[in-house]
């Protein structure tokens, strides 16, 4: 692991898309439905479907939300998204990796292309930056909510099958591998852990700062990337700020 801690950066964006929130259900909308449409309708049998739902309670999306998605791909819709992903550089030569599920690739192909290059970055070709991240299962325990020590957390989390433990000031991170997420996940609840965030995720091998005076255009290119419709996670290997 390169020692990359995402825990604050990502408290930083949610509290930033407050104001987007209902985007970020449309999103986690399509999530649950392809989720639900490939693996069944009842999450105790389908992993995937668990771990959306819990990303949509950990962001606050009603449950009649939740349900009227997963009640969709039970009705047999048509609707279809097709999974696709952009690879390029931010501004100051930072690598960016963006995921999307989209009903119209050529729309979703102009909105991330149009993102690059009105705010100073480049779209690249397939494979260009994937190399330099791992897939990787990451949980997120907040450590008011705990009782247990460092010791007690990092002796759960080896027992429970995961990878990594990072430890900050207000979380514990832990990594896993991406097919044992949902044994871990489960593992540490069942420990009595209440787990803040757990999702899979891209995570950079190294990282590189952003330069002091191309921080804003690189700010805007992620904003302009995560208001797209289509978009629904953007990675980049960013260092983190102090």
């Amino acid at each position: 692991m390169s020692g990359h801690s995402k825990w604050h950066n990502i408290q930083g964006r949610k509290n930033a898309q407050d104001a987007k929130r209902g985007k970020i259900f449309q999103k986690l909308s399509r999530e649950i439905y392809m989720a639900a449409k490939s693996g069944g309708p009842d999450p105790d049998g389908n992993p995937t479907l668990r771990m959306v739902i819990d990303k949509a309670r950990s962001n606050n999306m009603p449950k009649d939300n939740i349900k009227r998605a997963i009640k969709k791909a039970e009705g047999g819709s048509e609707e279809h998204y097709d999974e696709i992903t952009y690879e390029g550089y931010a501004p100051g030569g930072v690598a960016v990796f963006v995921e999307a599920l989209t009903d119209n690739k050529n729309r979703t192909a102009s909105d991330v292309r149009v993102a690059f290059t009105r705010n100073g970055g480049s779209l690249g070709a397939t494979g260009s930056v994937a190399y330099m991240f791992d897939r990787k299962g990451y949980i997120v325990i907040d450590r008011s909510t705990t009782d247990a020590d460092e010791d007690q957390v990092l002796l759960d989390v080896m027992d429970a099958g995961g990878d990594d433990l990072q430890t900050s000031d207000d979380a514990y991170e832990i990594y896993t591998d991406p097919k044992q997420l949902a044994a871990v996940r489960d593992a540490l609840i069942k420990d009595g852990y209440k787990l803040a965030d757990a999702e899979l995720t891209m995570v950079p091998q190294n990282t590189t700062p952003v330069p002091a005076d191309k921080k804003e255009q690189f700010e805007h290119l992620v904003d302009a990337l995560e208001d797209s419709d289509d978009v629904q996670n953007v990675y980049t290997a960013a260092a983190d700020e102090d």
